[in-house]
């Protein structure tokens, strides 16, 4: 039977509601979506670019968290409050992911969490311990 690995970093915004950063299980780490939420500050970047930029960076220490990286990811769902901001949020995902890259949809949603732009998660393949064989 798979065990069920909890993470949670001070790399990423905490959780605002009743779900974990990320669950690591089954080889795979299952990461939560992240906004442009900075950690420290726990305030929302100023526009679609920053706030892609910070949602990257907060994925990224989820991730490391768990022992994996933005290298690890096989699965990417974006959401955006207004499609127009596509080529925006692009230019900030594709600076900070490695080819080959992941799988990936982007959604156009209505609203998102804290009147954020845009939110992404992940599945990636864990590290360590949590490494299918």
């Amino acid at each position: 039977m798979s065990q069920r690995r909890v993470i949670q970093t001070d790399a990423a915004p905490g959780a605002i509601g009743p779900y974990s950063q990320a669950i690591a299980a089954a080889g795979l780490v299952f990461a939560a979506g992240q906004v442009g939420l900075d950690p420290v500050t726990r305030q929302l970047r100023e526009g679609v670019a920053a706030q892609a930029e910070q949602a990257v960076a907060n994925v990224r220490g989820v991730l490391e968290a768990a022992g994996s990286g933005l290298e690890r990811v096989v699965k990417t769902t974006i959401f955006l409050t207004d499609m127009d901001d596509f080529a925006t949020v692009n230019e900030a995902y594709a600076r900070a992911m490695i080819e080959p890259f992941p799988a990936r949809s982007t959604v156009a949603v209505k609203q998102l969490p804290l009147g954020a732009l845009v939110e992404i998660e992940v599945v990636a393949l864990a590290g360590g311990d949590d490494q299918a064989s």
